[in-house]
């Protein structure tokens, strides 16, 4: 990264690579409640929420058209207004709007987290909370997937793993690569790893204490960014 191209404040720039890598475990959490406890669905990996809802499409059993494309289009609003805080954006202050999103989705994740609080498994078919959970947390990570987006990290989209899995074996010296950013991309993988596991994990006591955990680790990535952006430019 560069002051010109990610946000002009040398402190920011050099926390912003691990702030995505918490923000790629709250992901696996927040998949981790969306797939386990939502119905299948997935609230921050749309490639997968495609192919639930293709599957739902074929009626497969366990699988709902209403809860995936919930999912599918409350992502795309989320974007949409990620995007548009992110528009403002010039050269030199990309991390300064994406920390302005990354505090949008905290407020999301945390509407999320109040929404949850009695919700059981049994309620999956026949409440509209669900339905209201899958929505607020993919509008998190809808605004979050923008502002990620925006700021171009290398290897650290917070949500997808595909090409960063794809870029550790196809850049590795057994092909004849130079291993570029493999500490960042192995990072990236055991991040959203530990995630869902967690997620998993928390959800067997309480979907709300898990979406609790999520916002607060989010809300303190946010915190740091926030902090390293006032810190003053060292001449």
């Amino acid at each position: 990264m560069n002051n010109s191209s990610t946000g002009g404040n040398p402190t920011a720039e050099k926390i912003a690579p691990y702030v995505l890598l918490g923000m790629t475990g709250v992901t696996g959490l927040v998949d981790a409640v969306s797939f386990l406890s939502l119905g299948s669905v997935f609230t921050a990996n749309m490639t997968g929420n495609i192919v639930m809802l293709a599957f739902a499409t074929a009626h497969v059993s366990g699988l709902s058209i209403a809860r995936s494309l919930t999912s599918l289009l409350s992502f795309l609003v989320g974007a949409i207004f990620g995007g548009r805080i992110m528009a403002r954006a010039g050269a030199d202050s990309q991390i300064r709007f994406a920390a302005q999103a990354f505090l949008a989705e905290d407020v999301f994740l945390l509407a999320a987290s109040l929404c949850a609080i009695g919700y059981r498994r049994d309620l999956l078919e026949h409440s509209f909370q669900p339905l209201a959970l899958i929505a607020l947390t993919a509008l998190a990570m809808g605004i979050r997937n923008a502002a990620v987006r925006k700021l171009a990290i290398p290897d650290l989209t917070t949500t997808v793993l595909t090409l960063t899995i794809t870029g550790i074996g196809a850049d590795s010296s057994i092909a004849t690569g130079s291993n570029p950013r493999l500490a960042r991309r192995v990072e990236a993988v055991v991040a959203m790893f530990l995630g869902a596991a967690l997620g998993a994990v928390i959800i067997r006591l309480s979907i709300s204490a898990a979406l609790w955990l999520g916002t607060v680790i989010s809300a303190s990535l946010s915190a740091a960014l926030f902090r390293a952006l006032r810190a003053p430019e060292k001449l």
